[in-house]
């Protein structure tokens, strides 16, 4: 019988040329709160992995600013992904960055090989996160950061997902096999699991969910720091002790 990330991993091949887009920017939500809290000395000469990088967008913009890495890796469990990806980095002449095909629970690089890690959007994919965040902690220096986002559903699209369980139906954020319901809480609780100390919580993004529609989103609510908890687009910058 075939495992969960196997079954995961043929779903990936297939699925990241499905919505590849040359015209693709890291405009997302994510990636905004991602360039919120990337300070300039977590990237300036330092050895940077973005695992999970999908196609590549975040890792190509960030490989070419004025003070970029001293070594940058991208990388992402899907052949499909990095090859696409690949591809961007050429098309944009960008040298500086190198791929790499891995899963973020089986990381094949040294301990302590990097400054900084970042993950968008993919632990809340994966069979056993606290696994992937011990492998990020093994893979940070002391004293490095990770910066890494995840859908919370403690909002109304929570609620959501809630409704449609009743009606017999599974929310899956566009046909993804593996799609759990993560929430802040939880997800500081795997990162207290893995042994990271959390330095910064945020979160942006408000959405009504409309029948027969996509959710409608609330910007005016991103402004009430205390709603932040039930926003739907969470970062949390951890650090390995």
């Amino acid at each position: 019988m075939s495992s969960p990330e196997s079954l995961a991993r043929a779903a990936y091949e297939a699925w990241h040329p499905s919505v590849q887009s040359d015209l693709a920017q890291p405009d997302r939500p994510w990636h905004h709160l991602i360039t919120m809290h990337l300070r300039p000395q977590d990237i300036a000469g330092r050895r940077v992995l973005e695992i999970g990088c999908g196609r590549g967008e975040l890792a190509c913009h960030l490989s070419t600013l004025a003070d970029p890495p001293s070594h940058f890796v991208a990388a992402d469990f899907a052949q499909s992904a990095v090859r696409l990806g690949r591809s961007r980095a050429e098309r944009a002449a960008t040298t500086r960055l190198s791929w790499l095909v891995a899963s973020i629970q089986d990381v094949p690089l040294p301990d302590a090989a990097f400054d900084t890690v970042i993950s968008c959007e993919t632990i809340e994919h994966l069979p056993e996160p606290t696994k992937a965040l011990r492998e990020i902690r093994r893979i940070l220096r002391p004293g490095g950061r990770l910066l890494l986002t995840t859908p919370n559903y403690l909002g109304p699209l929570g609620f959501y997902r809630g409704y449609l369980r009743l009606r017999g139906r599974r929310y899956t954020e566009g046909g993804q096999p593996i799609c759990r319901l993560t929430s802040l809480p939880r997800t500081l609780l795997w990162m207290r699991r893995a042994g990271l100390h959390v330095r910064t919580v945020d979160a942006i993004g408000h959405y009504l969910p409309w029948p027969g529609q996509p959710p409608r989103e609330m910007p005016r609510l991103d402004a009430i720091r205390p709603l932040r908890w039930f926003a739907l687009h969470s970062l949390v910058v951890a650090e390995k002790p």
